[in-house]
C-alpha cells in the first residue's frame, strides 16, 4: 500500500511540471534473464524471457529525468533433477518509475521502484502444463537500478538493469519467494531531442 501511494504522489507531482519541461515518447524490448529467490536457499535455475513496451522520458532538467514505463514481462525460473525439469513462467504488466543522472556524454544512471501486476503464471514440468496463478501474488513492488546510453542523433540506446523483487509472491506461508533478475533492453526515443 505504501508503494502504491508512493507511485501515485510521484505522478501527481510530476504532472505539474510537464506543462514547463518536454517529454519523448519511446518504445523498447530486451531480454530477461530472471529466477526466484526463495528463503529456502532452494534457489532455481535463470530463466530466460523478455519484456516489450512503451516509456516516457521527462526532462526535469538538463542532467535529471524522470522515466516511467509500462512493460509487458515474461519472467519466472526453472530447475532440473532426476530425469524432470521444471519450468516456472510468470507473465506480469511491470510499471516502473525511473530516475535518471544523465551525463553529457549520453550515458544515464537510473532507479526507482516497479509496480508489477501478474497477469499469467503457468508450471511447467517437462512437456506438462498447470495454471499457479492462484497459487501466486497479483501484486509484485520492487527496486531497479541500472544504468543507460542514448545516441542523441538518432534517439537510439540500450539500457541494463537489476530488479531486486522486494514483496513475496507467494501465498503460501510455508516460505517467502522474490522476483530476482537481470534485464537488457533496447530502446527508441521517437523525435528525440535533449
Amino acid at each position: 500500500m505504501k508503494i502504491n501511494a508512493f507511485l501515485i504522489v510521484t505522478t501527481l507531482l510530476t504532472a505539474g511540471n510537464l506543462s514547463a519541461q518536454h517529454v519523448n515518447f519511446g518504445i523498447k524490448a530486451g531480454l530477461n534473464v530472471f529466477t526466484i529467490h526463495n528463503e529456502t536457499n532452494t534457489n532455481s535455475d535463470p530463466l530466460a524471457g523478455f519484456h516489450l513496451g512503451i516509456l516516457g522520458h521527462i526532462h526535469l532538467d538538463r542532467s535529471i529525468a524522470l522515466q516511467p514505463e509500462l512493460l509487458y514481462s515474461v519472467q519466472g525460473a526453472k530447475s532440473s533433477g532426476q530425469n524432470v525439469g521444471l519450468k516456472t513462467e510468470l507473465d506480469y504488466l511491470n510499471l516502473p518509475v525511473l530516475f535518471q543522472y544523465m551525463f553529457d556524454n549520453g550515458f544515464r544512471f537510473e532507479a526507482g521502484p516497479q509496480l508489477g501486476l501478474l497477469v499469467g503464471a503457468k508450471s511447467k514440468v517437462n512437456n506438462l502444463s498447470t495454471d499457479i496463478k492462484e497459487n501466486l501474488e497479483s501484486l509484485d513492488a520492487g527496486l531497479l537500478v541500472g544504468l543507460g546510453y542514448i545516441h542523441p542523433p538518432t534517439g537510439f540506446g540500450i539500457d541494463a538493469r537489476y530488479q531486486f523483487g522486494l514483496t513475496n509472491i507467494n501465498k503460501s506461508e510455508n516460505f517467502k519467494s522474490y522476483n530476482r533478475g537481470f534485464q537488457l533492453g533496447v530502446f527508441y526515443q521517437i523525435k528525440h531531442r535533449d
